[in-house]
């Protein structure tokens, strides 16, 4: 997200510039003004045609005005107020390179700071996010080893709930085997009292007379 809306920023910086070209390029043709190309200085005439003489030069790059054409010609007033006539194959409708070179530098200075400060609070929440990210994964890995433990301490409950379930069903067992031994021995003393009894001498009643 953070990286799409830096590359926004880069792409409007630049349109920027484009956009700054095209309005000079536009006000130029507006204003019905043309520029020398960015050869070397070309020979200016008194007339529409070869046959004039030369007259004087205008340098490459300098911005003239344009008057009328008439033939390969086209009369134009230099920055001196001098009307004079040029090869219109000389003069072109867009600012030369010279002209353009001052905005296109400015715009690139402008946009080379632009573009540090982006890199900058890039560089910052960059930054941040690894911090951000250290302190997770060290918590991460203190939940995990917590979590070891944590089962490590269950394991150990299950094997002593598993040993005192062995020791409680022994322990019945024994409970068990006590009370059948306890009854065998109280069934087996009534049979023994019960064979006696029988065999024991009776009492003789004494019979009282009455005299």
């Amino acid at each position: 997200m953070q990286v799409n809306k830096i590359r926004f920023r880069y792409y409007a910086a630049a349109a920027g510039v484009l956009l700054s070209v095209a309005s000079i390029n536009a006000n130029a043709q507006s204003d019905n003004q043309a520029w020398v190309t960015d050869e070397l200085s070309t020979y200016v005439r008194s007339g529409p045609t070869d046959g004039y003489r030369i007259i004087g030069t205008l340098n490459a790059g300098e911005q003239v005005e344009v008057l009328e054409t008439s033939g390969n010609y086209t009369r134009v007033r230099n920055s001196d107020g001098n009307a004079v006539w040029v090869l219109s194959d000389e003069l072109q409708e867009t600012p030369s390179a010279v002209e353009q070179l001052p905005a296109l530098e400015a715009q690139v200075e402008e946009l080379t700071a632009e573009l540090e400060g982006i890199n900058e609070s890039w560089e910052q929440r960059v930054s941040s996010m690894t911090e951000t990210l250290e302190v997770r994964e060290r918590r991460i890995a203190e939940l995990e080893a917590s979590n070891q433990e944590l089962d490590s301490q269950a394991e150990q409950s299950r094997q002593q709930v598993r040993g005192l379930q062995a020791r409680l069903e022994t322990q019945e067992e024994d409970l068990l085997m006590r009370y059948f031994m306890y009854g065998g021995g109280v069934a087996g003393a009534g049979l023994l009292v019960g064979l006696i009894v029988p065999h024991l001498p009776r009492r003789r009643k004494k019979r009282d007379r009455w005299f």
